[in-house]
């Protein structure tokens, strides 16, 4: 399988600062990227400090000068990951609650709706389940919002999907993990947001927005939450995010993708 992402970034700054990046293409063992990271000031190219991020991501250091700044960064990906191995520190990890997935209030109320369905057919329950009870509506929620948040105003978008899925199924007991992902298929084009849950024998993806072909996806990032997995933040001083333009194109033509079938992230 080969597919081809990129994304184009305008980012306007009325002073020197320094943001980070996560754009670029996880080194995952198995995949071959081949890929360009522009970086381009009011002056010419600026240099990206490349830092290795969890789960072979890789998060790019620029400090910006006044003025507008272009980040173009085009992929070609060919091949299919390696399953990790099951990494105890991690599992552990990814049970506790975290900013935007307060699993420790949900305990009750994931008990109650999922406590008797088996194992095998949990990862598939929630993501209909919250796939039938949220409504994808852009911009029906804030940069603050959380899982429960999302639960209570019944409209979101993917990481608001991915923040409550996360969050019933560590109230569950189940690890469970935000990816940030180039998503072939996905309507509207954007950065994409998707959980991987550990269940039984390995990290399975659940997409409850069913918004693009699960095993086409293409990992940028992995953590706990949005916070851990922002496609750009600020380090340093004030930066304003002024284009984003997200572009994900599997070549050999999109897969079919049974929503009740494990798939694990290509």
């Amino acid at each position: 399988m080969t597919r081809s992402v990129g994304a184009e970034l305008q980012v306007s700054a009325d002073a020197e600062c320094e943001i980070e990046l996560q754009v670029a293409v996880a080194r995952t063992p198995g995949v071959t990227v081949k890929e360009e990271l522009v970086i381009t000031g009011p002056w010419g190219q600026l240099r990206a400090s490349e830092v290795p991020a969890p789960h072979d991501g890789r998060m790019h250091l620029v400090t910006l000068p006044p003025g507008l700044t272009t980040v173009s960064y085009s992929a070609t990906v060919t091949g299919q990951a390696a399953v990790p191995a099951a990494d105890p520190l991690a599992l552990s990890e990814y049970r506790r609650p975290s900013r935007y997935a307060t699993s420790d209030t949900f305990g009750g109320y994931a008990q109650s709706e999922f406590g008797d369905v088996a194992d095998d057919e949990l990862l598939p329950a929630v993501s209909a389940w919250v796939g039938t009870r949220l409504a994808y509506v852009p911009g029906s929620s804030g940069p603050t919002d959380g899982a429960s948040e999302t639960l209570l105003s019944g409209a979101g978008v993917c990481r608001d999907y991915a923040h409550l899925v996360i969050t019933l199924l560590r109230a569950l007991g189940v690890p469970a993990r935000l990816v940030a992902v180039y998503a072939p298929g996905c309507d509207p084009m954007d950065f994409h947001a998707v959980v991987e849950a550990y269940v039984i024998d390995g990290w399975y993806v659940v997409d409850a927005t069913a918004l693009a072909p699960r095993s086409s996806l293409v990992r940028i990032a992995t953590g706990r939450d949005a916070a851990d997995t922002a496609f750009m933040s600020t380090a340093r001083g004030h930066a304003l995010l002024t284009y984003c333009a997200v572009s994900a194109v599997a070549d050999d033509g999109l897969p079919d993708d049974d929503l009740f079938r494990p798939v694990r992230l290509a």
